[in-house]
């Protein structure tokens, strides 16, 4: 059934807003149209009473799904009592224990920011006091956020015309199999990426590697999910170089790929983690995960050296004390790995049916869809196609990312199978129904 919208009430709403709202909202939002009223679970409702199917999940933020009455009422309590400041509570004193009762083994110190930028950011000057050396790896089609600390390490178009970049900052090619960067063909091609990071080092770096930043899998390329051994062969670059290993786990991490840790599918440990969005449940929180050791550096360790005006306030700890016992409590780790199953099952049965549909990829509630105009040449889906498929599930009753020629599914973590496969519907008629429009079959 298709919905009515925008409704009157939307597009009202919408207009106010885009008197002052600047540009550059998530594109999601913007071509929507249409204004939020409430969130249960994986369902969202607008302004006019329509629902949809929730598989943004506010680009994995929205772990624990929206309203859980668990969260709701840790949150009100807090508000009621404390809402902001430095200074220790016991709602942060719980958070940090149960927080670092989940992080990979050693990794038991954290900082808490806000934003996932303001952690990789203070992640990089970790490593720079602990090492004493400047220089940082990062990977072709990565994000780190768009702080001008790390725009250089941003691995796309982001940072057109907005350098120059901090000095030291090199990119090196990610494993991206179905479109390798170099040409190979896994697994062939023994992890030839991996080793181009020694060329990086040997021939455009001083030398002096202070670390080199990873995700587990490439969110805003397109959850890009490299091949067994990606992570090992990196980790062990990094050890040839005295560098650390920073693995960052802002989109991965708290289950979304089926396991807890999106490193630990290659059984990685990273010298430091930087992680958020899921740890909030929609509330801006962050942190960086280190060790006792490498915390203890200075000029990282001196008093008000790794902190912020907002990290670790009551609001945010409790916050994060709710998503995580709702995550442990309601096992939905293991949900995101049996669900996960259940859909890539689902999109591989409709890449069979649909010709469009290059390549499907991902782990746990983190996949991913490659849409091309011929799958032989890989040629990517017209930005045209996406903006229409895009409508067409909107309509359709599903929000998701679908107006990029590499589709991104992230719903909560808390989704059931059938919500997830009905969503998974609505996507296989909402692509039947844009190919009809463009004259694809």
């Amino acid at each position: 059934m298709e919905l009515r919208q925008p409704g009157p009430r939307s597009r009202r709403i919408v207009e106010q807003e885009q008197r002052h709202m600047a540009p550059g909202l998530q594109s999601f939002a913007q071509y929507a149209g249409v204004a939020m009223a409430r969130g249960s679970g994986s369902m969202l409702y607008d302004e006019d009473g329509n629902e949809y199917i929730d598989f943004i999940a506010g680009i994995a933020v929205g772990s624990i799904g929206h309203c859980h009455p668990h969260y709701v009422e840790t949150l009100k309590q807090q508000v009621e009592r404390l809402t902001f400041g430095s200074f220790t509570t016991e709602t942060r004193a719980r958070f940090l224990e149960l927080l670092a009762t989940l992080t990979p083994e050693g990794l038991t110190r954290i900082q808490m920011f806000s934003g996932g930028a303001e952690a990789v950011e203070a992640a990089l000057r970790l490593a720079k006091a602990a090492t004493g050396k400047r220089e940082v790896i990062g990977f072709w089609g990565g994000f780190h956020g768009k702080t001008g600390g790390v725009l250089g390490l941003l691995g796309s178009e982001f940072k057109h015309h907005l350098g120059p970049f901090v000095p030291g900052q090199y990119l090196s090619p990610y494993a991206d199999c179905y479109r390798c960067p170099l040409r190979l063909r896994y697994p062939e091609c023994g992890i030839a990426c991996a080793e181009y990071v020694r060329d990086v080092i040997r021939y455009q770096t001083a030398g002096e590697i202070a670390a080199i930043i990873v995700e587990p899998i490439q969110g805003t390329a397109g959850n890009v999910a490299p091949p067994d051994g990606f992570l090992r062969a990196v980790q062990a670059i990094a050890r040839e170089h005295d560098a650390l290993l920073i693995v960052d786990e802002m989109i991965t991490g708290f289950g979304r790929t089926g396991a807890m840790w999106g490193s630990s599918h290659d059984g990685v440990i990273p010298d430091i983690m930087t992680v958020g969005k899921g740890m909030g449940g929609g509330f801006p929180v962050s942190a960086v995960v280190s060790t006792d050791d490498l915390t203890s550096r200075k000029p990282w360790s001196n008093p008000s050296a790794s902190s912020s005006s907002y990290g670790g306030n009551p609001l945010a700890a409790a916050a994060g004390l709710a998503t995580l016992e709702v995550i442990v409590k309601e096992n939905l780790v293991d949900n995101a790995e049996r669900v996960g199953r259940a859909m890539l099952a689902a999109l591989e049965a409709m890449k069979d049916k649909h010709a469009c549909i290059g390549l499907v990829r991902g782990k746990g509630l983190l996949l991913g869809i490659e849409l091309v105009r011929d799958r032989k040449t890989k040629e990517p889906i017209a930005k045209e196609f996406t903006r229409t498929l895009y409508q067409e599930c909107l309509r359709r009753g599903l929000v998701a990312m679908t107006y990029s020629a590499a589709i991104r599914i992230n719903p909560p973590l808390l989704i059931r199978e059938e919500t997830a496969l009905a969503g998974l519907a609505i996507l296989d008629e909402a692509l039947e129904a844009t190919s009809r429009v463009h004259g694809l079959r």
